[in-house]
């Protein structure tokens, strides 16, 4: 069965995000001065053929652990979703 992964990742927390103060800054420039922080991460969407969701799962873990994600200054969620 084919599965749809949608991995979000981000930077850890204490970890500088000079894109993210660029963003906030430019925000406050346009007049939206309530915004206090901006986080900026990369989003993918994997498709990949599994024999059940858990494996599905497993293998979108095994992805993010040896290429979509450094673990020394992001971290990851994901969600897994069967396709038809």
């Amino acid at each position: 069965m084919k599965y749809c992964g949608k991995i979000v990742v981000v930077l850890k927390p204490g970890v500088f995000d000079p894109q993210g103060v660029t963003i906030k800054n430019a925000l406050h420039t346009l007049g939206y001065g309530e915004v206090e922080e901006v986080k900026t991460g990369k989003f993918f969407e994997v498709i990949l053929e599994a024999e059940t969701e858990v494996v599905a799962g497993k293998r979108l873990q095994e992805m993010c652990d040896q290429l979509l994600a450094n673990p020394v200054i992001e971290r990851y969620s994901f969600e897994v979703e069967g396709k038809q």
